[in-house]
């Protein structure tokens, strides 16, 4: 150890050595009472001598490790893995996205860590899923692979943030990685954080204090947490999160922060041949009600993975299926060589939702592929803001309104947009007289002008029920100075695409219409009988935290064309959509 350390020019104290060179054996989760587990945590030292702290659990008997071999599964967190919330342990073991503990109970060892600039870990983060965290991640891969006790397979898992450390040390190409258990995360970060060149979700929510790290468990053997305060101390030197994804508008900006084209580093399609490598099985998980779930079908479509989607909200376990026993499914298949079927199922299967109840359904086929979408026509109301949504285009007229921006949300973490009606043009067709089926990408056409050369559009497909009573089922945004439409650099089921370019990007002429075309999130859904749906148009969305620096550059105004040559929507109907007598004709699949 210590030889190695001078050759990173780290001469670690005598403190250091035995915190970073844990023993083979380990002690019994006590803080659990769970005899079946048994823990040890220490810091790991990177190639530059930065300590990660880790915790490692494994197969026990009466709290006594297991000597045989076992695969190994790793997450690689910031939200600290161990820590007091208000004197109560809580542990990524146990978290019910995961069901860890239940892997080790079956015979696997599982290993955690901060990353570094987070909870117990030293070190200040770079940016946000970099290659630094790549790196690191891969390095703690190979170590866990090395120890007596790992077969040298191992798999990594994660949702959210951590499903974006497992694509990211995947990445890294470490050999011993055989697995990957991704959900909630992006397959194009600039796509994913500023959809159609706008910041409007929650990874631009208030900074984190340095401060809440210091609730992270120590380390075995740091007594008194000493080493947890100078780790903690150094999280000062952090990225801050929010400035970062202001400060790179376009796709090809160079961060300040970073000195790199930071979205060129961290999206993971850039890193698509290393995913895809051979010998490494990928599973992939999202739910309807989350912004990353349009990520995750893209990254089906380009890596040799296996997805399933629920309903419900961010990571959120849903009570139709159980994610665990489909984790462990996966795991015991890749990482085990058990022939339990898993293979040789269909690859996709998501939840199609049908009034408070649904069904799970299984395809080769990603969810719209190879369902052609039907035209509404946008038609213009009596309304300022107010018009039609139907099979007839009528003669071109425009609604002009005004764009509200104050409307900023105080929400930490908002998943999902709620209905914009009373700040929108809306447009809302008859009822349905029979159920009707919703499966895949929507698509909008909006043809519009602004005030301003400047000016963003944010589009919304809801359900509405014979009392008024809206959801939104999709949502989708665009800048309209990023309305070129380019050829996509990976798989992207020929939606339309935006290159998010400097060199594509064109202000607006004021009071010119120009057309602007972009999808909308991916729905499985049926829209009862009697109920409408609607389409609604806003200049700003609640979710963007910085309206109040931004609005005094965009437009105060946009004029939506309706009509035959105006604005539409193409819906992905499975069945064509009928209808109540008297109120429009039959809407047929498109042709």
């Amino acid at each position: 150890m210590k030889r190695l350390n001078r050759r990173r020019g780290l001469v670690p104290t005598a403190a250091m050595i035995s915190l970073m060179m844990p023993a083979v054996g380990a002690t019994q989760d006590r803080a659990n009472g769970d005899p079946l587990v048994a823990r040890q945590s220490f810091y790991l030292p990177m190639r530059d001598g930065v300590r990660l702290a880790v915790n490692v659990y494994r197969p026990a008997k009466g709290g006594v490790a297991d000597a045989a071999k076992a695969p190994v599964v790793f997450a690689f967190t910031p939200y600290r893995a161990r820590y007091y919330d208000n004197g109560k342990l809580v542990d990524l073991l146990d978290s019910r996205e995961f069901g860890l503990r239940d892997l080790v109970h079956a015979g696997y060892v599982v290993a955690t860590a901060d990353i570094r600039g987070k909870g117990a870990s030293f070190g200040a983060r770079r940016g946000f899923l970099d290659q630094t965290e790549a790196k690191d991640g891969a390095e703690i891969v190979q170590w866990l692979a090395g120890r007596p006790y790992a077969t040298g397979d191992v798999g990594l898992i994660g949702c959210s943030y951590l499903g974006g450390t497992a694509m990211l040390v995947a990445g890294a190409q470490p050999p011993a990685v055989k697995a990957v258990f991704a959900a909630a995360t992006d397959w194009d970060k600039y796509e994913f954080v500023r959809r159609g060149g706008i910041t409007g979700q929650f990874n631009t929510r208030p900074e984190e204090s340095t401060a809440i790290d210091l609730s992270s468990v120590p380390v075995d053997g740091d007594s008194g947490g000493v080493l947890l305060k100078q780790a903690v101390a150094q999280h000062a030197g952090n990225t801050p999160m929010a400035p970062l994804w202001y400060g790179i508008p376009y796709r090809d900006s160079m961060s300040a922060l970073t000195g790199t084209r930071f979205w060129e580093e961290v999206g993971p399609y850039t890193h698509k041949v290393a995913l895809a490598r051979p010998g490494v099985a990928w599973y992939l998980w999202g739910n309807w009600n989350d912004e990353p779930t349009e990520q995750i079908i893209r990254a089906a479509a380009n890596l040799p993975a296996k997805m399933i989607i629920g309903p419900g909200s961010h990571c959120e376990p849903p009570k139709q299926f159980n994610i665990n026993s489909i984790q462990k499914t996966f795991f015991d298949r890749y990482l085990k060589g058990v022939r339990n079927g898993l293979d040789i199922e269909p690859k996709y299967a998501w939840w199609r939702q049908d009034g408070s109840g649904g069904e799970l359904i299984r395809s080769n086929s990603l969810p719209g592929v190879g369902i052609a979408r039907t035209t509404l026509f946008l038609t213009a109301g009596n309304g300022f803001r107010a018009g039609a949504l139907g099979t007839k285009p009528t003669a071109v007229r425009s609604i002009d309104y005004p764009i509200d921006y104050d409307i900023a949300t105080d929400a930490y973490f908002p998943f999902w947009p709620e209905t914009p009606d009373a700040r929108a043009a809306i447009f809302t067709s008859p009822p349905l007289a029979e159920p009707a089926t919703i499966e895949g990408y929507s698509v909008v056409s909006i043809r519009a002008a602004a005030d301003a050369p400047q000016a963003n559009m944010f589009a919304y497909l809801e359900d509405v029920d014979p009392s008024g009573r809206s959801v939104v089922l999709a949502q989708g945004r665009l800048a309209a100075s990023h309305r070129k439409l380019s050829r996509p650099p990976y798989n992207d089921l020929d939606l339309p695409y935006h290159s998010g370019l400097e060199r594509d990007a064109a202000p607006l002429a004021p009071g010119k219409p120009v057309t602007l075309v972009f999808d909308l999130s991916p729905r499985s859904y049926v829209v009862p009988a009697h109920h409408r749906l609607r389409v609604a148009l806003a200049g700003a969305d609640p979710r963007q935290r910085n309206l109040a620096a931004i609005k005094g550059g965009l437009a105060k105004r946009w004029t939506v064309y309706a009509g035959s040559t105006g604005s539409r929507i193409e819906i992905p109907f499975k069945t064509p959509a009928r209808f109540e007598a008297g109120a429009e004709k039959t809407v047929e699949e498109a042709k």
